[in-house]
């Protein structure tokens, strides 16, 4: 059969303002429960700007990988903690393109790379193109290499890396060549080094940054890469050095914001806190602000959307029942415990990390029981969320939740965090709690997606909080500390205010003033629609970066 795929197509005439072609790289794609090859936010967010600039008639691609065993399969040990299962993936929705590319690795000219269609009727994104390396003809280890998103041997992340850049580029080239090349994240980095070296202007590459957390930001030995073919041909001695920084290394980042024209930070206080991190290093880009979003129709409950466009109280409260009780039937399932519909409800969910502290409603642990054991004003949590499945520290801090929460009936941790469980908690929530460390969350999509369903945010302000809260009227802030304080100290100001918080305002509320409570929840949707919706996003990256 004839593909119309094997070139560069789209179902749909591109809108004018929207014609330049662009191809968007990235690690990870979170676009449906049943492709479950993303591990969290950063594919949340390249899902959502893939369907958006399918709504936009954008002329877009995505890139991605196909991962055999996806991220992982969060599972349970015998006693309730954390099992990390890894199972082969099917996927019978993508189609073979025909378009196979090969790529130098290591001392292998020809490692062959497979470019599978995900066409735009499927799940209503652009058209994206899944590339891997699970060939006929290759040898065991190269077969291998897109086992695993987030591999844990550094030799096969630095192979992946020439497979999504390099391999994709060249898949980009078969397709009849992009005017504008994007790099969402560092991961693809090596794609810039091969456009450049085959004449691709630095006008035509564009970068997105999306953390300050050091994990996020790879920083490798440039001789090694040079060995491992990083740069899509062997480097000399002299162009090796100028590529490094910090005594022979190369950073990801630094490199990318060095070939790009422009770059983005994921939302204006990244903006800040990434120009003024990487100021120091010569020939960076500019950094500029284009705020995360997540999309409206995928993630909006529908009766919730109709109830809030109506201002019609009654019918919001009857539809957040059985969204609650859709939860609840999970929490029943995984963990045995009933829990109220009628009952204040706080989640707490997203990728488990440390500087997220999935654990600081813990820290004072006699607030903490009094909080949880309150009889005239319940309440109960929820946690979820994965950690990196060799991340032992983060997977401690759930395993360390899974057992305070066994002996009480209104606390439950839950498992199998993907885009369903998302869906549901945001839904079913009362409380969306937002706990980073200030300035380490650049952007934190997960509130946004619960605002939109009526889960009030409680957050640090950090991320693209400050460009949406009032205090108070459509969610609650913490108060803003000093984030060079030590971490110590800003966990304890910040359990005690959060404490406070709750206490005094947030549960009172609720219980008490439940007309002012509905308020809230309508002028939080308010302020994230259209703000905050990725149709504003998608535009943006046309309008500012591209």
């Amino acid at each position: 059969m004839e593909n119309k795929y094997n070139t560069w197509y789209h179902p749909y005439k591109p809108a004018t303002k929207y014609k330049k072609k662009v191809a968007y790289f990235s690690m990870e794609f979170g676009i449906d429960q049943s492709f479950n090859i993303y591990s969290g936010g950063l594919g949340f967010l390249a899902g959502s700007h893939m369907r958006s600039g399918f709504e936009l008639k954008q002329n877009m691609i995505g890139i991605g990988m196909l991962w055999k065993y996806g991220y992982y399969d969060q599972a349970r040990n015998d006693d309730q903690t954390l099992r990390t299962e890894f199972n082969e993936k099917h996927f019978d929705f993508l189609e073979d393109t025909g378009i196979e590319v090969e790529v130098k690795l290591h001392d292998n000219p020809h490692v062959k790379v497979r470019a599978y269609v995900l066409k735009p009727e499927i799940f209503g994104t652009v058209p994206m193109y899944f590339l891997s390396t699970d060939v006929e003809g290759n040898d065991h280890l190269s077969r291998t290499i897109t086992n695993h998103l987030y591999d844990n041997n550094p030799v096969t992340r630095i192979s992946q890396s020439i497979i999504l850049g390099i391999g994709g580029a060249n898949v980009v080239e078969a397709l009849g060549g992009a005017d504008t090349y994007h790099l969402n994240e560092g991961h693809a980095l090596p794609a810039f080094y091969y456009l450049r070296d085959k004449g691709v202007k630095k006008n035509q590459m564009v970068f997105t940054t999306h953390t300050p957390e050091k994990a996020g930001n790879e920083e490798r030995e440039a001789r090694h890469l040079n060995r491992c073919g990083f740069f899509g041909r062997t480097l000399s001695e002299e162009e090796l050095q100028k590529e490094t920084v910090n005594g022979g290394m190369i950073n990801y980042t630094i490199a990318a914001l060095r070939m790009a024209k422009k770059a983005n930070g994921v939302s204006k206080l990244h903006a800040k806190v990434a120009n003024d991190m990487w100021k120091d290093y010569d020939g960076v880009s500019e950094i500029i602000p284009i705020t995360n979003a997540q999309n409206q129709k995928f993630w909006q409950d529908a009766s919730i959307k109709k109830a809030w466009t109506n201002k019609k109280a009654k019918a919001y409260k009857t539809r957040k029942t059985i969204l609650k009780k859709e939860l609840f039937d999970e929490v029943y399932k995984q963990t045995g415990k009933m829990f109220d519909p009628k009952v204040l409800t706080f989640v707490w969910a997203r990728r488990f990390a440390g500087y997220k502290r999935a654990d600081l409603l813990l820290h004072d642990m006699e607030r903490f029981k009094r909080l949880i054991s309150n009889e005239k004003f319940p309440v109960q949590i929820i946690w979820a969320g994965k950690p990196y499945p060799f991340d032992y520290q983060a997977i401690d801090v759930f395993n360390y939740l899974v057992n305070q929460s066994k002996g009480e009936n209104n606390l439950a941790v839950l498992v199998g965090y993907e885009i369903d469980l998302s869906k549901k908690l945001k839904c079913g929530s009362d409380v969306w709690l937002n706990t980073p460390r200030i300035t380490r969350e650049a952007s934190g999509t997960s509130g946004m997606t619960a605002a939109m369903n009526g889960s009030v945010n409680v957050s640090t302000n950090d991320g693209w909080i400050p460009e949406f809260e009032k205090d108070g009227e459509n969610c609650f802030v913490l108060p803003e500390l000093d984030y060079r304080l030590p971490v110590w100290d800003q966990d304890k100001i910040d359990a005690d205010n959060l404490y406070d918080i709750l206490e005094n305002k947030v549960i009172p509320t609720y219980y008490d003033e439940p007309k002012k409570w509905q308020d809230i929840v309508f002028s939080a949707i308010d302020g994230v629609i259209p703000e905050f919706t990725s149709r504003r996003m998608a535009d943006d990256y046309y309008k500012k970066l591209f």
